[in-house]
């Protein structure tokens, strides 16, 4: 029986580099035995999530999602909920790309990227749940929250290429004068951390904003998030944190708690008990506190490349 695999490009993606890409890509599909057909991404809203979804309920083997990490993402919200979803390979085309930076897929050639599939080389993944009080969400790289979660997604990518860790510092100051305190409450598998803090990190990789020092110990499917907490702290500590987190030397350091974790349940208290806090999944906005988080362990099979993040 013919096997059949969907590409959902996001067109505008990596300077919409993608279309040109799209018959190579297909071909390459084709090479690895699949009846190949493509699906172009629309502004409506949901267009690659709902995309997968039909395309896994119709029996496809496999979803190809080409696109920045928010069409990564929203395809993984069409399948993660599914009992038996289908096989997904990442075609990276847009400016940071961390998941595919995890996996391994080259990230500055479409058809490159397509060619990982021809290996055959494939692991279940860790999926994170996201639960809110009115709906579910899923991400794949990282959720975040507080006041400096914008630091994590706000710098543009032609000031981190050209500048690298400094651009993030120079944003960090930038943003100093604005920081404000959060009254929280975070219960996870070891413990409970109830007071102010700065900003809760809950990652499922290595790599946030291209940086693979933030979660030094992340594996892709061990079934475990890598939870980092930044408590309050002054100014002038808060960019010594930054700086330190940047270059990986964070994690002993007193304002920092940073464990492992299968579940996080996290609700604003106190003074703060009213205010809408936005939680950060994938680069954009899921949903409001409070939430709980679950890992799915290896809840997606992905295509991968070479990558030293894997627990098999």
């Amino acid at each position: 029986m013919t096997r059949k695999a969907r590409l959902i490009y996001n067109p505008v993606s990596g300077h919409e580099q993608m279309p040109k890409a799209v018959a190579d890509i297909l071909d390459v599909l084709e090479q690895a035995g699949y009846e190949a057909s493509a699906f172009r991404t629309t502004p409506e809203e949901n267009s690659a999530k709902n995309e997968a979804t039909r395309v896994a309920e119709a029996g496809f083997e496999l979803v190809v999602a080409a696109g920045g990490d928010g069409t990564i993402n929203e395809v993984v919200n069409g399948l993660a909920f599914l009992e038996n979803p289908p096989k997904v390979a990442i075609i990276p085309a847009g400016t940071t790309n961390d998941f595919a930076r995890a996996l391994g897929i080259p990230r500055d050639d479409p058809v490159k990227a397509a060619r990982v599939v021809l290996d055959q080389h494939t692991l279940k993944m860790d999926i994170g749940k996201a639960a809110f009080q009115d709906h579910d969400n899923y991400f794949v790289n990282i959720a975040a929250g507080g006041s400096l979660t914008e630091l994590t997604y706000g710098v543009p990518s032609e000031i981190k290429s050209a500048l690298g860790y400094s651009a993030y510092l120079i944003k960090g100051a930038e943003m100093l004068p604005h920081l404000t305190e959060n009254h929280m409450r975070l219960t996870y598998d070891e413990g409970v951390y109830e007071g102010k803090l700065s900003m809760f990190l809950l990652g499922m990789t290595n790599s946030i904003g291209g940086f693979e020092q933030i979660m030094p110990d992340a594996q892709l499917s061990d079934g475990l998030f890598q939870l980092i907490v930044v408590k309050p702290a002054d100014p002038a500590n808060l960019l010594r944190l930054m700086a330190l987190a940047l270059n990986g030397r964070h994690v002993d350091d007193p304002n920092i708690i940073y464990t492992k974790t299968k579940n996080l349940k996290v609700e604003l208290i106190g003074e703060s008990a009213d205010k809408p806090l936005p939680v950060n999944l994938d680069g954009e906005i899921g949903g409001y506190c409070p939430v709980e988080f679950t890992n799915l362990h290896r809840r997606i099979e992905f295509f991968v490349g070479q990558t030293k993040n894997i627990t098999k």
